[in-house]
């Protein structure tokens, strides 16, 4: 299993580079006071004690991901999915999936989270799901979103260890992350690197597509196989699911992305009760072309919101009278980044929760109160 090697040698080199600029200053002391060229035995005791007393520091600080590591692998497992229809082998006549997944507990009740695309073409006998102590599993019963590539998969047996999510809206540029998964069969291998970027909205994935997306992105190495892994924090808090890679070669190039696990449990308590998504509809048609130019017209600094340009009849748009020409700025609470962002955000409020939406109307901030529909309800547009 790989460690978090690379982090230690982060800290390692922060700590080098201290060492280095005290001993620049001591050369320059030296240079001020003839001393003999080697220091005194007792000096140079002295520094191996203060060494070693950094070190220990170092050690220290380093065995945050250790811990991090002990917690999370037994939560985590290996996939492997028979594809039950030779048709949809790949170009290579592969004839099995394979991908990662972890452990939750929802009301008692213990599941597995990963990837739409790692199961999607196998039965339950044909799904392997491998447990950290080496047990093999096949799920009782799986559930799937297609618009989100989320599964989920009911197991049971007796010592599950499930994983602690936490709260992926905290996250922030710049944060510490770990990715366990099996990368080429590999299993619990430990990756890890920041987050490099958040709010990924248009990439094209899979033959199916993404329709609902907000990535976030990472340089922690994701390679295949890690699809349906967690993105943990330094807590050891699950805060994102691993799903897809950027590259060239099919190979990790420093481009990985994570669903949000605030998305994923959306979608995955209601396959949960429902067996089903049921998304919210809010019934406006939107300007996928705003940009500066648009919004330095209307007044605003930067482009941000989302403009309208059409209302769907009887839709709880048209009810509340928001109008066309309005850039809707903030959907319940949530600042809005662009069209696309604006889409998720409605699709995934429950449906019928009334939402305050604030919006700028021919240059004026306006606050609508807005209670959103159930999609597949709405009458066709």
């Amino acid at each position: 299993m790989q460690t978090a090697a690379r982090s230690a040698n982060l800290l390692l080199t922060l700590f080098l580079v201290g060492i280095a600029t005290s001993y620049s200053v001591a050369r320059a002391d030296e240079n001020t006071t003839p001393t003999s060229s080697l220091a005194p035995i007792a000096s140079r005791d002295e520094l191996y004690t203060q060494l070693a007393a950094d070190v220990a520091d170092l050690e220290q600080r380093g065995s945050i991901l250790k811990r991090v590591v002990k917690l999370i692998t037994p939560t985590v497992v290996h996939i492997e999915a028979r594809r039950e229809n030779d048709a949809t082998r790949t170009p290579r006549g592969d004839s099995e999936e394979t991908g990662s997944g972890v452990i939750i507990d929802r009301r008692g009740k213990l599941y597995v989270l990963t990837n739409r695309h790692v199961i999607k073409h196998s039965t339950l006998t044909g799904i392997n799901v491998k447990l950290a102590d080496g047990r093999v599993l096949h799920p009782k019963q799986t559930w799937s979103d297609p618009a989100t590539d989320v599964a989920i998969m009911s197991i049971v047996t007796d010592g599950l260890v499930p994983a602690r999510l936490g709260d992926s809206a905290r996250l922030e540029i710049g944060d510490f992350v770990l990715a366990v998964g099996s990368p080429f069969g590999l299993s619990h291998s430990v990756t890890y690197g920041i987050i490099s970027a958040k709010g990924r909205r248009d990439l094209r994935l899979g033959d199916d597509g993404v329709q609902y997306q907000d990535f976030l992105q990472t340089d922690a190495a994701i390679n295949p196989g890690n699809s349906g892994g967690p993105l943990l924090n330094l807590r050891g808090e699950g805060i994102g699911l691993t799903t897809a890679i950027a590259s060239t070669s099919g190979a990790n190039e420093g481009i990985g992305f994570a669903i949000p696990i605030k998305m994923v449990m959306l979608i995955a308590d209601q396959l949960i009760d429902r067996g089903v998504v049921v998304r919210a509809f809010l019934g406006v048609r939107l300007d996928s072309s705003f940009g500066p130019a648009e919004a330095a017209q209307l007044g605003l600094a930067r482009p941000e919101g989302a403009r309208v340009t059409g209302i769907t009849r009887s839709s709880p748009a048209e009810q509340a009278r928001i109008a066309v020409g309005d850039v809707i700025l903030e959907f319940d609470g949530s600042r809005v980044e662009d069209d696309m962002h604006l889409i998720n955000l409605v699709s995934l409020t429950p449906v019928n929760k009334e939402v305050d939406v604030r919006l700028l109307r021919e240059g004026r901030p306006l606050t609508l109160r807005v209670r959103v529909a159930n999609r597949a309800q709405m009458p066709a547009d």
